[in-house]
């Protein structure tokens, strides 16, 4: 097969790329602050014509859907509590959290899940804010959006408990991890979201040969932004920021290690990205 060589795309430049969604993109982040109209019209030029925007604490929710609200059909939110905020899930915000999502422009659960690479709350606290918001998923009927770190054989065990109440599914954001938890993950019936770490020829080699094994319907791009700038990038901005006009970098790393064609790949993620979150073509 030929494969669109379209790695490097112009933020600000006519669009040249298949319409792309970002699944996961910090877009209330401070570094944002400045220039969030300019960072949207770049996506825009770039592809990216939907994008859904974290929601990783009670406020960062709040302000993902305020967010949402603003771009209806553009932007999407997710209501959630990140393993790093465990403690502050009280059950006056998680009560919160059920009520922003059931509201159409948040589309799934989270990011919850479980981060031992850090603890910056307990395990114990996380274990607890985790199994907590998946029972809200349930009842709303809503996918997840999932976080996981150093904490596979917790995380698995968890997921498996509310197994068969989570009939609309989640996706493992910013999969990095090795083939046995990729294995494990799609066993469940995950969707994979992949980032920018794709590109780091450090971290991220191991991932390479691994886009092949899933499957079409389950693979999903996003940039994570502001973080996680794909390393291989050219130029690079002088910011360090990442930002979701280099979304169709990404997509053609994945694409290239598929053995698919940018226009391919692009296809079939936006398609598995909108089946998932319910998002309007």
């Amino acid at each position: 097969m030929t494969h669109a060589n379209t790695a490097i795309f112009s933020p600000g430049a006519t669009a040249v790329s298949p319409a792309l969604i970002d699944i996961g993109i910090n877009l209330t982040h401070d570094s944002y602050d400045n220039d969030r109209d300019a960072v949207m019209a770049r996506a825009a030029a770039a592809g990216v014509v939907q994008m859904i925007v974290t929601g990783a604490s009670g406020e960062g929710s709040r302000k993902a859907a305020a967010l949402a609200r603003e771009h209806p059909g553009r932007l999407f939110a997710t209501a959630g509590v990140h393993p790093h905020h465990a403690t502050e899930l009280t059950s006056e915000l998680a009560q919160e959290l059920e009520a922003l999502a059931r509201a159409p422009e948040v589309v799934a659960v989270g990011e919850c899940g479980l981060d031992y690479f850090r603890d910056l709350s307990p395990r114990d606290a996380q274990r607890a804010a985790f199994a907590r918001q998946l029972e809200i998923a349930a009842r709303v009927g809503k996918p997840v959006f999932l976080h996981q770190r150093d904490a596979h054989a917790d995380f698995v065990a968890i997921l498996r408990e509310h197994s068969t109440s989570l009939a609309a599914g989640g996706v493992a954001h910013c999969f990095t991890g090795p083939a046995n938890e990729l294995e494990d993950y799609l066993k469940m019936g995950l969707a994979i979201g992949i980032t920018g770490w794709i590109c780091d020829e450090r971290r991220g080699h191991h991932l390479l040969p691994l886009m092949r094994e899933i499957p079409a319907g389950k693979l999903m791009i996003e940039t994570d932004g502001p973080y996680l700038l794909p390393r291989d990038l050219r130029p690079r901005p002088a910011s360090r920021r990442n930002e979701p006009a280099y979304l169709p970098h990404i997509a053609a790393t994945v694409a290239r290690a598929r053995n698919e064609t940018l226009e391919q790949f692009a296809s079939s993620s936006t398609a598995a990205a909108r089946r998932l979150f319910g998002l309007p073509s």
